[in-house]
């Protein structure tokens, strides 16, 4: 069982600068209650690597956020033609980052909706309730959904890939400073009670 006052003093040291913030402590919490409720017999490696990816994809806010730039000048930020059930019009942009891992694309948004049986189509800011957005997450990277790969294809009990493990969000994009930080938070998970 994951000793919570070892890794919260841990990261609050090596991620935080000595201090945690009340949101930020609430949003590892939630994170971590996901993990213990559906997921505490998968590979430790994954939460870590899901929480280094929070880290990164929040701003260390470990809240669920908007994209900044609310996707302006990325394919999935262009101006959609929605089909005849939505709400929106053609000159909305709705579906950029949102979450703990900044949901993007109305496929994405379908699906995530779909598998978590709410209205992302309709409500895409759902995807920032911290209940969703662990959920999208969660799932999302064990499935593949983002891009195909997932958690399994870098960490099993034959590989160890922080670095490419990236992939499973957003190709390599920052991929170095995301492993440094699940490992990070690897160190933390790593003493049990």
């Amino acid at each position: 069982m994951l000793n919570r006052k070892f890794f919260f003093d841990q990261v609050r040291s090596t991620l935080f600068g000595g201090s945690l913030r009340t949101s930020q402590v609430n949003g590892l919490t939630a994170i971590l209650d996901e993990w213990d409720k559906n997921w505490a017999k998968k590979d430790d490696r994954w939460l870590a690597y899901m929480l280094g990816t929070a880290h990164h994809e929040t701003a260390a806010t470990i809240q669920p956020i908007e994209e900044f730039g609310k996707g302006k000048g990325r394919p999935y930020g262009q101006n959609l033609k929605m089909d005849k059930k939505t709400r929106y019009t053609d000159t909305t942009n709705l579906f950029y980052g949102r979450g703990y891992v900044q949901l993007t694309w109305y496929d994405n948004y379908q699906k995530a909706g779909k598998k978590l049986g709410i209205d992302l189509i309709q409500h895409p800011e759902l995807a920032l309730v911290p209940a969703n957005a662990s959920e999208i997450m969660f799932n999302g990277m064990n499935e593949g959904w983002f891009t195909g790969k997932k958690l399994s294809d870098y960490f099993n009990p034959a590989t160890e890939d922080w670095v490419n493990a990236r992939r499973i969000i957003n190709g390599t994009d920052k991929a170095a400073l995301i492993a440094n930080y699940g490992k990070q938070y690897y160190a933390a998970l790593s003493h049990t009670i």
